[in-house]
Order: C-alpha cells, then sequence, then structure tokens
C-alpha cells in the first residue's frame, strides 16, 4: 500500500459515520447502500418499513451533502425498487444538481419464469453544484475507427456501461452478497476526482471502492457496522495488485483501419497506456486482437 495514501477502514454505522466528517470535505462519494431486499449483510437483515428506509436515506444523503466540497459529486448504486425515491430526496429534497442516471448492464442476473429477469441496476450521479470535476480525458473510449480527424484519444462511454459481475469463480471474489466490479468503480474515481483526492464510502461491504482508490493514488475513508466485512476490506488491500477484475469491452477494441503501419505502432503504444493502464490482464489479449485484424505487423 503507497504509504502516502490515507486509506482509513471504521466498523461504524454509515450515519455514525458521517457525522463524524467535518463539512466540506470530501471530494467524492461512490457508495452501494443495501437496497432494502431482505439481502443477509451478516448483522443486519436489510428489511426496515418503506417509510423506514426513505427516512433512513434521507438522513445518511442529507450527511453526505455535508461533507461533500462545493466540487464534490456523489454515485449512489440503487435498486429498481426505490431508484426513483432516492431520485427524488436528492433533486427536490437536498437540492442536489443532477447529472446523469447511469446504466450498468450485465448478461447474467436473477432468473425469473414470471416476468423479465433484471439484466441492469442503476447508479444515480448528482452534484453538489454546477461546478464539478469531470476528467473525461481520463474516461474516454477507443474510437472504432481510424480517422485523422477523429479525437484518437477516444469517445465519452456514455451512460450505458457493460461491465460483468464478479464471477464466484473469480479469484477475487469475496463473501459478500452485493459485490461490485472494480472496473465499475475505476471510472466514477477517475472521472470524478483527481490524485491525492479523498473519496468516501458510508457502506463498505466488500471494499472494492477502498481497493479502487488504493490503486489510483486516492485517499479514503469507509464504514461498516460489519467487523467482518471491515476485515475483508482490509484483507484486499494487502493483495498484490495485477490489474481490476473487471473491464468495459470496448476498451481492448482495435480501431478498423489502422492501416498505415507507422501510425498503427504509434496508436498501439497510447493505446495500452491510455486504456490499459490499470488493465495489465488485459494487454495480452489486446494485442492478439491486434495481430488478429492487422496479419502483416
Amino acid at each position: 500500500m503507497d504509504k502516502k495514501l490515507n486509506i482509513e477502514l471504521q466498523c461504524l454505522d454509515a450515519i455514525k459515520g458521517l457525522k463524524k466528517i467535518p463539512s466540506n470535505t470530501v471530494d467524492l462519494i461512490v457508495t452501494d447502500p443495501p437496497y432494502n431486499l431482505s439481502k443477509n449483510y451478516g448483522i443486519s437483515s436489510d428489511d426496515l418499513s418503506f417509510e423506514e428506509y426513505l427516512d433512513f436515506s434521507s438522513k445518511w444523503l442529507s450527511e453526505s451533502k455535508r461533507v461533500l466540497k462545493e466540487t464534490g459529486t456523489i454515485y449512489v448504486f440503487m435498486g429498481m425498487q426505490y431508484i426513483s425515491y432516492l431520485y427524488s430526496i436528492l433533486d427536490r429534497d437536498l437540492n442536489f444538481s443532477f447529472n446523469s442516471w447511469i446504466t450498468w448492464f450485465y448478461t447474467q442476473g436473477v432468473g425469473k419464469t414470471k416476468g423479465y429477469s433484471p439484466r441492469h441496476d442503476d447508479i444515480l450521479m448528482f452534484t453538489k453544484t454546477k461546478k464539478f470535476i469531470f476528467n473525461l480525458d481520463d474516461i474516454r473510449i477507443p474510437q472504432k475507427f481510424y480517422r485523422s480527424v477523429n479525437n484518437m484519444r477516444g469517445a465519452n462511454p456514455g451512460n450505458v456501461w457493460e461491465f460483468s459481475h464478479v464471477h464466484y469463480c473469480s479469484a477475487n471474489r469475496q463473501s459478500h452478497p452485493t459485490q461490485k466490479p472494480e472496473g465499475l468503480i475505476e471510472r466514477m474515481i477517475l472521472a470524478s476526482s483527481n490524485k491525492g483526492d479523498l473519496v468516501l464510502d458510508p457502506f463498505v461491504g466488500s471494499g472494492t471502492t477502498a481497493r479502487v482508490c488504493q490503486q489510483l493514488g486516492r485517499n479514503f475513508i469507509g464504514f461498516d457496522n460489519n467487523e467482518e466485512y471491515i476485515q475483508m476490506a482490509k484483507n484486499r488491500l494487502e493483495q498484490p495488485f495485477e490489474g481490476f477484475d473487471s473491464i468495459d469491452t470496448r476498451m481492448y477494441r482495435v480501431p478498423n483501419d489502422l492501416n498505415n503501419a507507422e501510425y498503427r505502432q504509434e496508436y498501439i503504444q497510447n493505446h495500452i497506456k491510455w486504456f490499459l493502464s490499470n488493465h495489465n490482464n488485459m494487454v495480452e489479449q489486446f494485442l492478439a486482437d491486434v495481430r488478429r485484424k492487422y496479419p502483416e505487423m
């Protein structure tokens, strides 16, 4: 772990933890709160009444706004049953500034025999004010075609993101019911914070946000009321890093019409630097795809 970074994990209830943080000190909040779907989180059953859940949500979101800097951003994961209510709290009750409603699409999910099987989660992105950090160059995706007039640094990834779940056979899979992919969190942190900034997660869970912050040079503070999850997150921070456990498959897309050998060689080197710098485990696949598309190399 980088000794210059402060990665702090505390076993605390989210609201109690938030109340300990001074106002206007946090650059970014990325969090995946309980969806109130009766999942087993070890010491809590996640089954509040409707009114209790909205009151709980309002309280922790209110504290979140207090601790955010004026240039701060919050990303909140939420399931379909409560997403509109959280939107209303953020937009109408707390007067956050709406930016994006992101859809996380995945190919595997819960199967249903009556009705349609869910294949996405929603992520709300709000900012405290209209003046906020957004590092587009750090999250661009490769272009489909090479053109000299193109910005080959890449395109905006849009608000529909495809990342696979962290499969149970993955070496990085933790004993947690709602573990999120690292590549998904990577995009939010790169876009909405800078190196050395402070990122907060009031619901640490398996520790994904803490791990991503550690590798991207961000300071981090997080809370969870389950000591086992806090220890799980600490253990993840001690593991060697070989690349994040997931990636938007567009990131190793090889542009068509990259026929000039000189331009192609320069682009390939830039592609690895621009799009795969935190995904060393995907470089070989990208180079293999390049050789298939341009066999003369």
